[in-house]
């Protein structure tokens, strides 16, 4: 029982590493005049005119969760030992030692979104944009039941474990969206975007409670599990006991459409008591893909007996194969069996609500110096379990008519980070490099030990100079 728990906890770890390739939309820019995509953070934002470098437009890589690498491995405590890091499940490892750094939910969440090709231009009598975009949104929490027991397994002659909301989400799709900022009057601009959306798939692992009895006579697991895969073509695969032991995608294609939008509006203060304040808000993501084919598996609560494993090595010891490599090789084969989840074979339809984001501004420019802005925005993802809130202050220049720069500071529920932004945008060209969460300590593979990382630039082509806003 403890091997499936701990290829469990491995697979989640692998996920961390994965995560580092994801990206979401850069917040340290959005008070930054002449960045291409501020559009994208609030769709009543203006710019200059612009046509992206196709994929190359916008180029992001971030991670965000409350554990990281640091949590899962360490240094090898043997001076002869050939290795230099080893898992949280080595027994040189103390059990206080690793779950004093985790969290009742050890949570981990990326958004990735890749621009193929994107233009921005004036026109019906504002500003307009057209974004094709390939996105994925990814969220994984881990109790921080299942990893003491996997850690900590049984003590004494009777021992209980309760792991509530275990889950993960993934959801591919892509995302055309058609943009109209629209300037009111001198004070006011509204935006909007509508969004049609081709869904490839969308997967939703939860587990809402699993109860672990271990005793010297028998270990049993009692679970009520959930598990949907909406994507053409899939049917889930069975072992000889009628459990799901997989899933087999026969002809992937298109799994579905849905529609969303984003709304935004800015206000700036020129006159009274609060004249140099700008002040906007915006609600981006807000729809809905229906799937046309779903299959469901699901675990009502049955209760099921486990004799144990034996021969397991958790760690690599000289001479010997990669043991580790070889237990995440056989991770799926195992994982569905702690589930423990049957399906009926049924084929149905099912819609799920896009993750929104809000987010909040304000901002003030120095009235001696106007092109030196102070910033604070409140941004708040919403994603049920996953959902996030952040706080970021930042100060603003734009010196000149080519160049602006941003540093700010961010607190929010991933912890506190550093963030900049470099924009050059001289006539005909626009190169930007930010991050939104400096990065820290890597290992020897230069994968980040922290799992707050972001990293953003891109290269576009400015189709002519518009006017600084005063």
């Amino acid at each position: 029982m403890r091997l499936i728990v701990k290829k469990i906890v491995l697979a989640a770890f692998s996920i961390f590493v994965v995560a580092g390739s994801m990206a979401q939309n850069l917040n340290s820019a959005y008070f930054l005049e002449g960045f291409a995509y501020r559009h994208e953070l609030n769709p009543a934002y203006s710019g200059e005119s612009y046509f992206s470098m196709p994929f190359l437009g916008n180029l992001n890589i971030t991670m965000h969760g409350n554990v990281g690498l640091k949590n899962f491995l360490y240094p090898v405590k043997n001076p002869s030992s050939q290795y230099n890091l080893t898992t949280f499940l080595s027994p040189t490892v103390g059990r206080d030692e690793f779950l004093g750094d985790l969290t009742d939910n050890n949570k981990l969440m990326f958004d990735y979104k890749m621009n193929i090709f994107s233009v921005g231009f004036r026109g019906f009598g504002g500003f307009n944009t057209i974004g094709l975009n390939l996105r994925t949104n990814v969220g994984v929490n881990l109790p921080y039941g299942l990893f003491d027991f996997a850690k900590t397994g049984m003590q004494g002659s009777n021992t209980h474990y309760v792991m509530d909301d275990l889950s993960m989400r993934a959801r591919g799709y892509a995302e055309l969206a058609l943009g109209h900022a629209h300037q009111i009057n001198e004070n006011l601009s509204i935006g909007a975007k509508l969004k049609f959306l081709v869904g490839g798939a969308d997967v939703d692992a939860t587990v809402e409670r699993m109860n672990v009895q271990m005793s010297d006579t028998r270990w049993l697991v009692q679970a009520r599990a959930e598990v949907n895969a909406s994507l053409k073509g899939a049917r889930f695969e069975l072992d000889e006991d009628g459990l799901v032991d997989g899933l087999d995608v026969e002809s992937p294609g298109v799994g579905g459409y849905g529609f969303g939008v984003d709304l935004g509006a800015t206000y700036k203060f020129t006159e009274g008591a609060l004249k140099g304040f700008t002040f906007s808000a915006a609600l981006l993501d807000l729809g809905f893909i229906n799937w046309s084919e779903n299959i469901m598996a699901y675990n009502e609560g049955e209760e099921f007996r486990f004799d144990g494993f034996h021969n397991v090595v958790i760690e690599n010891q000289p001479g010997q194969e990669n043991e580790l490599e070889d237990q995440l090789d056989r991770l799926q084969d195992d994982v569905e069996k702690l589930y423990n989840v049957r399906t009926d074979g049924q084929v149905g339809s099912r819609s799920t609500m896009l993750a929104a984001t809000m987010n909040i501004g304000a901002e003030y420019a120095l009235p001696a110096y106007d092109r030196l802005k102070f910033g604070l925005l409140s941004s708040t993802h919403f994603n049920g379990p996953f959902t996030w809130t952040e706080a970021r202050v930042s100060a603003n220049v734009n010196p000149t008519r080519w160049f602006g720069a941003s540093v700010n500071y961010a607190y929010s529920t991933w912890g506190s980070s550093f963030g900049m932004m470099l924009n050059f945008h001289p006539k005909g060209f626009n190169f930007f490099i930010g991050t939104d969460h400096m990065l820290g300590e890597v290992n020897t593979q230069f994968i980040p030990m922290s799992s707050n990382v972001n990293v953003s630039m891109g290269i576009n082509f400015i189709l002519g100079k518009e006017k600084r806003e005063k």
